[in-house]
């Protein structure tokens, strides 16, 4: 199992490409299953969460050619051979479920294992399904699988509000309303770039989409959709990491490809915690080349509030920040892991629930640490960056469900970062 080794090295120079966004090309995959004319995606990301879905997509008769290194993926749903996704594929990605919109549409009828570790009620897969219920699917569960079936002569439109905002679920019920009989109207969705992007794709593939970006979308149902070719937006995730980069241990970086859309409200935090970000015909600059860092409130929520996704990433900034920062997490439970890490190298932080307190110290000190999910692996490496001495961050495959090439961007700018095998 591989490690990464970070030893803190200074301020930052130079530039890093943003990747295609993992959350968009995860959603924009699937909707090869809507028609039996070929999707390509160009500016892919190299990962091994778009490896999984490849396979799943595969497992149903798909076909997925990755070129030009993987940043470009040829698909064609022209001979599905199942409508079952199997529990062994589902179980290693929650967004596996997306294969059910698509499928249901299309085909009338799909079997779909429930993401592993998923209890209805309890995660909210059962907003998907309430929303392909509202366009008149029959929906069964047994043996941890949905059985769907559509009605006779097809899904039909409906009008379907979702209880909270589901970025998944959105994606689910928009694909499959692009094949429903008649007007679908989706009240309180999400509104997401990845949303934007996934109506954007479908547009060029024949559907008839309003209202992408706001809280109400609205679906007229087409026929059949034709295959296109697509761009998979800028990963505003993995451009948030990077910017935090040249934050946490000082420097300037361009992030080639980023732009402020996407990132407003972290971009709003940043500045005020005295890092500065600017904007240029080729993506952000991010500096901080004086001045202490200034702790700051943070509150995730959905776009385009402050993102869940950049929470861990962001808590390893403020934990040299002079004064006390509150980070409170309300998209997701549990999600602070990364703190007792962070502690490990000399972090003061106290959780309470969903509210976890940061008080800046001088400077923290490198550490064995353990990473625990996707997001906290990379806040441990920014922290590692900033450190004292020597940071080994083992775990790291969680890393390569979400960045590519994180040593090879890192040691570009300066950084003093190697992957090793344990």
């Amino acid at each position: 199992m591989d490690s990464i080794v970070v030893t803190g090295n200074g301020p930052l120079k130079g530039e890093i490409p943003i990747a295609g966004a993992k959350n968009a090309c995860l959603t924009l995959m699937p909707a090869t299953l809507l028609s039996d004319e070929p999707l390509t995606l160009t500016n892919a990301p190299r990962l091994s969460d778009i490896r999984t879905m490849t396979v799943l997509l595969q497992s149903l008769g798909a076909e997925v050619q990755s070129l030009q290194g993987g940043q470009v993926l040829a698909m064609s749903s022209h001979d599905l051979n199942t409508d079952k996704a199997d529990y062994d594929i589902v179980r290693k990605m929650r967004a596996s479920v997306l294969v059910l919109g698509p499928l249901l549409a299309r085909r009338g009828h799909a079997v779909v294992s429930l993401p592993g570790g998923c209890a209805i009620g309890a995660r909210p897969v059962d907003l998907h399904l309430r929303a392909l219920e509202a366009m008149g699917a029959e929906l069964d569960l047994r043996e941890g699988y949905v059985h769907a079936k559509a009605p006779s002569g097809g899904l039909r439109g409906g009008t379907y509000e979702f209880p909270i905002v589901s970025v998944g679920a959105t994606e689910n019920a928009l694909m499959a309303a692009t094949l429903a009989k008649g007007t679908t109207v989706l009240k309180n969705v999400a509104r997401e770039p990845e949303i934007v992007d996934l109506a954007r794709c479908l547009k060029a593939m024949g559907a008839q989409i309003e209202g992408e970006g706001t809280s109400t979308i609205t679906i007229e149902g087409v026929e059949r959709l034709h295959g296109a070719t697509h761009r998979v937006v800028t990963d505003r995730i993995e451009l948030g990491t990077y910017m935090l980069a040249p934050a946490i241990c000082g420097g300037e970086v361009e992030l080639l490809g980023g732009s402020r859309d996407l990132v407003g409200a972290f971009c709003d935090k940043l500045e005020e915690t005295g890092v500065e970000v600017r904007e240029t015909d080729r993506g952000l600059i991010v500096s901080r080349k004086n001045g202490i860092l200034r702790a700051v409130d943070v509150t995730t929520a959905p776009f385009p509030g402050f993102p869940t996704d950049l929470q861990a990433q962001m808590m390893a900034l403020l934990c040299t920040a002079e004064g006390t920062s509150l980070l409170e997490e309300k998209i997701f439970e549990n999600r602070f892991m990364h703190a007792p890490e962070l502690i490990r190298m000399g972090a003061k932080i106290d959780v309470h629930g969903g509210t976890a307190r940061v008080t800046g110290v001088e400077r923290l000190k490198g550490a064995p640490v353990m990473a625990t999910d996707l997001r906290a692996s990379v806040s441990l490496i920014l922290a590692g960056l900033a450190a004292e001495g020597e940071t080994v961050v083992s775990r790291v495959y969680h890393l390569d469900r979400g960045y590519e090439h994180v040593v090879r961007k890192l040691s570009g700018v300066g950084a003093k970062i190697e992957r090793v095998k344990e």
